[in-house]
């Protein structure tokens, strides 16, 4: 059996999504998780549907397991975004997919330093974007350690300890990478198993 590939469906598409899942693959037992849905379809696929965030007291609301996650993930929540890379840095604060406001970057500094000075940067940057749209949760992306460095600089010290949402792998933050990522932090992730090779191919 292949390996799980992952994809983002954002709140709205979630249904069709399913639909099409099932027609494709048979019909589906959906278990209930913690943090989301499987689904195990009568041809042995299987599909897990992670949502953007906890409910906090904010659970969806729907008839069915499916549209509860839906409307649980169309919930309108502020995200704060800091995606880094040695090249640069992309910080945002994101509601409903879209980006509020935004910073992108990269330093001048090509010194031994220059991780310092890239964090120091971001840091900054993303605070000046957090203040003017305070966000709920936070999603750190690109170089793991890099991300960590900013979250941990005293600039960001009103934001470290704000609840921290699934990292994202993105690559070199430029604008456009920075609004995929505004979308897909507030999308369901779904990480799909199928029995067959290349049976994927009608479920984006």
């Amino acid at each position: 059996m292949p390996g799980p590939r992952t994809t983002f469906v954002s709140a709205e598409r979630l249904p069709g999504w399913v639909e099409r899942f099932e027609a494709a693959q048979g019909t589906l037992a959906v278990q209930p998780g913690d943090d989301g849905l499987l689904l195990r379809a009568g041809s042995g696929a299987q599909a897990e549907l992670l949502a953007p965030w906890p409910a906090d007291g904010r659970p969806g609301r729907g008839a069915g397991d499916v549209e509860r996650l839906a409307s649980l993930a169309g919930q309108a929540r502020t995200v704060g975004l800091v995606l880094v890379r040695r090249g640069g840095y992309a910080v945002g604060a994101a509601r409903e997919g879209r980006l509020l406001a935004s910073k992108t970057g990269s330093p001048n500094s090509r010194r031994a330093n220059a991780a310092d000075a890239l964090a120091a940067l971001a840091a900054e940057q993303a605070a000046a974007v957090f203040t003017a749209a305070a966000p709920e949760y936070l999603v750190l992306g690109g170089d793991r350690m890099l991300a960590e460095q900013v979250a941990a600089r005293r600039e960001f010290s009103r934001w470290s300890a704000l609840p921290r949402l699934r990292p994202l792998d993105v690559p070199d933050p430029k604008a456009a990478v920075l609004a995929q990522a505004a979308r897909d932090a507030s999308s369901v992730l779904v990480r799909i198993i199928l029995p067959q090779p290349g049976a994927a191919a009608n479920l984006r």
